[in-house]
């Protein structure tokens, strides 16, 4: 056990790939937005403006990697840990100049942007921000603190700033100020700060992890420290809780539509009808589910069909709303869709009949290797016996009184020139059972 510790710690060990004064000095120069760094941020922005506004994820990426936003907020985590009062007021300073140019920028970009977003999906992705985001932006802020500290740094960095998205937040902030449209502002600006604090918060606890000496060395106030202590847990916790319930909706959205899917998929040609589409609205009270389908309109019998399904997806009838107008159907889909949907009805009719005719050629074939030989065994009985003159072969199951099964049967009903004595019918029956391998076989003269 020992041995194993040593070895664990040995892998685990970062005193010797750890430069404090690098590091420090790399943190200090990064926070300052001064000059370039303020035309690089304000360039930057509007790229991910950019991105966003044609819903262009590499752009956004590329504008991640420009930007020299983490600086302030590294600055401030690391200032925590080593007690430099300075540097946590200077990083807040620029935190703030930061924050404000990146809006501006981009607000005045959406206002000027002859582009309309018609289905702005990334910027609607940054305002809902959940519990994900702060493991996000914790783990990302820990390797970021990491790489910053180490001798020799590869493109963590890189990754983190792409990781923790920490600009499109303040692009999409921008664009709600630009439209007035305060949940995407609220929503946005709640995502960043989250990812900053927490990025912070990495930051202050890596600092203290790799023992990075302190600037000031008098001993705190234990009351002030207390204060301080509580003000922190505060900020965390109201910057969690909301973040918790909106991951536990994002959860219950993501389930409905998953289970919405699944209903539309295994009931696609229901009666008469087909769906041809649905659309699903999980942001609603309670989640709907409008189902489009065209063909007959559907009797009140297939409906509890498609309700009985529903419910073993957890989809009540009050969730389903169906749209069987066909004055509808041009507002929901074009003709191009439309005509697809139709083809893709008679494919799965094609299938399902395809299928069935499968199905029936399996049930035939099955029949057929169970079917009675009568023709090899009339030839092979006229062989034997010169007198028999036709042989009749019929199987059945016998039931008996009481209504039950009973055995599987062969009945052969012969037609002799001679009449057939006991111990010529006792030959014959047992000739049959070995040529039929049955051993129900019952032998019958016609008159």
């Amino acid at each position: 056990m020992g041995k194993f510790t040593r070895y664990l710690k040995d892998h685990v060990n970062m005193s010797e790939d750890i430069d404090h004064g690098n590091a420090s000095l790399s943190i200090r120069k990064n926070i300052a937005f001064k000059g370039p760094n303020v035309f690089i941020l304000a360039c930057a922005i509007i790229i991910a403006s950019v991105g966003l506004n044609v819903n262009s994820i590499p752009v956004i990426i590329g504008a991640m990697l420009i930007s020299p936003v983490m600086g302030p907020i590294l600055g401030f985590g690391f200032g925590l840990g080593v007690q430099d009062n300075r540097l946590v007021k200077d990083s807040l300073e620029n935190f703030g100049v930061m924050v404000a140019i990146s809006i501006a920028a981009s607000a005045l970009y959406f206002i000027l942007s002859p582009l309309n977003l018609e289905n702005p999906s990334e910027l609607l992705a940054r305002t809902n921000p959940s519990i994900y985001d702060v493991l996000i932006a914790l783990f990302g802020g820990i390797a970021g603190m990491l790489e910053t500290s180490r001798k020799e740094r590869g493109t963590v960095i890189a990754g983190v700033a792409i990781a923790t998205a920490l600009m499109p937040p303040l692009c999409t902030v921008g664009y709600g100020l630009s439209i007035l449209n305060w949940h995407y502002v609220l929503g946005a600006l709640y995502l960043f700060l989250i990812n900053s604090i927490f990025i912070a918060l990495a930051t202050f606890l890596t600092a203290k992890y790799l023992r990075f000496p302190l600037v000031i060395e008098t001993e705190v106030d234990g009351k002030r420290q207390r204060l301080s202590k509580r003000a922190i847990a505060f900020i965390l916790l109201v910057m969690i809780v909301p973040s918790i319930f909106s991951a536990i909706r994002m959860v219950q959205e993501n389930n409905f539509r998953i289970h919405a899917e699944r209903l539309v998929s295994k009931n696609k040609s229901i009666g008469k009808s087909f769906i041809y589409d649905y659309k699903t609205n999980a942001t609603s009270k309670p989640a709907t589910l409008d189902l489009y389908l065209a063909g007959e309109t559907l009797t009140p019998e297939f409906k509890e069909v498609l309700y009985k399904d529903a419910e073993e997806y957890g989809i009540t009838r009050s969730q389903i709303i169906f749209h069987e107008d066909a004055t509808m159907t041009r507002d929901v889909l074009s003709e191009s869709d439309l005509v697809k949907s139709i083809y893709e009805y008679n494919d799965r009719q094609v299938k399902d009949l395809t299928d069935s005719i499968a199905s029936l050629e399996a049930r035939l074939d099955v029949y057929r290797k169970n079917e009675l030989p009568v023709e090899a065994v009339a030839r092979e009985l006229f062989a034997q016996y010169p007198f028999i003159k036709g042989i009749s072969l019929s199987e059945g199951t016998t039931v008996t009184a009481s209504g039950k099964e009973g055995r599987h049967q062969v009945t052969a009903i012969v037609t002799s020139s001679d009449t057939l004595d006991t111990e010529m019918t006792e030959r014959l029956e047992r000739w049959l059972k070995a040529r039929l391998e049955n051993e129900n076989v019952t032998v019958i003269q016609a008159d």
